[in-house]
């Protein structure tokens, strides 16, 4: 790969992102930060533990969201298809993503679910720097009614109208628990076969050998047959389960490698993209989202599955250096990072 051309070419057309719309399909969480100042902690009258005292919050549209944030902020014109309750959280997560810019007519409501929710304490104060403690999560630990999976379907359609491209955000390992059922799989499948002049990109936690007709994106340790135990997955272990998931799913497979870049499977093609250099603390929850963004816009824009790839790492390289946001990147940040890439500032 030619890293200098690729940037070249990510450069040329970057300014017409404001001109591109793109569907994002798929699992959409608040990601609801509290932050706690320790200096103000207090026991519990009734229970003796202590109290935590929350004076601030931050509250950002997450997953899903996180693509949207992303998409939005370098001009893109987004579409939501997704779940949200009728409670505070999915007023929150609405409010957030029409905020910054996102249309949410097509997102479904419902009383059968909750919001999916992560609550991030953040304990620090003025003295001292913010640190995430335990996370609470509110998920939803039951099967999708089939009349909001039929929603969804009916919804996803009439964005497709309306946009160039689509990527699905499938974050749940539980089948057939959020957004992303087997049934939603099959069906995407073949609106894809039936809708070859759009894109199609997804990136699935644990479903990845599922999609067909589909770019397909996971990351490493995601790849099915992979190593779950955290021991690294080596470069021949990619090479191979890469290749075995690109023979399944007939269209495209992208695997991200942390540090050691990521490498992009289409066609005969094996193509080997380097990590960026960061440097300082970092933050790496919502790096994937962050990628995604870049790689759908990408190929909107009408480069290379691997230059899109690497519009995506620059991206998410700039996101994580924001530490206790869900953070963003804009054009002009991007086009630094890139300059510098162009000067081979690569791992």
């Amino acid at each position: 790969m030619d890293l200098k051309r690729s940037a070249d070419n990510i450069l040329t057309v970057l300014d017409k992102a404001a001109e591109r719309k793109i569907t994002v399909f798929g699992d959409y969480c608040l990601d609801k930060y509290l932050y706690i100042d320790s200096s103000r902690n207090e026991p519990s009258l009734e229970t003796g533990l202590t109290a935590y005292q929350v004076d601030r919050k931050g509250l950002y549209p997450g997953v899903g969201g996180t693509v949207v944030n992303n998409l939005c902020a370098l001009g893109a014109g987004v579409c939501c298809v997704g779940l949200a309750g009728n409670d505070g959280e999915g007023y929150e997560l609405l409010k957030g993503l029409e905020k910054i810019g996102a249309k949410t007519g097509l997102m479904v409501r419902s009383d059968e679910i909750m919001t999916s929710t992560y609550i991030k304490p953040m304990m620090g104060s003025e003295h001292e720097p913010y640190t995430e403690i335990n996370r609470i999560d509110i998920r939803n630990f039951k099967k999708t009614p089939c009349e909001l999976e039929e929603q969804l379907l009916i919804n996803l359609n009439q964005a497709i109208k309306e946009t160039e491209g689509v990527v699905v955000t499938d974050q749940f390992l539980e089948l057939d628990y959020s957004v992303v059922t087997g049934r939603i799989r099959r069906e995407l499948a073949e609106i894809a076969k039936c809708n070859t002049d759009k894109i199609f990109y997804a990136d699935s936690r644990g479903f990845a050998g599922k999609y067909r007709n589909v770019i397909i994106k996971c990351n490493r340790f995601e790849l099915p047959g992979a190593d779950k135990s955290g021991d690294e997955t080596g470069e021949d272990a990619i090479l191979t389960l890469g290749a075995k998931l690109l023979s399944g799913n007939g269209r495209a497979v992208v695997v991200t490698a942390g540090v050691d870049g990521a490498y992009v499977f289409e066609g005969k093609e094996i193509t080997h993209i380097p990590a960026f250099r960061v440097q300082g603390p970092i933050d790496i929850v919502g790096a994937g989202d962050a990628t995604n963004a870049g790689a759908i816009l990408g190929l909107t824009l009408g480069l290379t599955l691997p230059d899109s790839i690497l519009l995506g790492m620059c991206i998410s390289s700039i996101t994580i250096q924001q530490i206790g946001v869900t953070g963003t990147a804009t054009i002009e940040q991007v086009k630094n990072r890139l300059l510098q890439y162009t000067g081979l500032s690569i791992v």
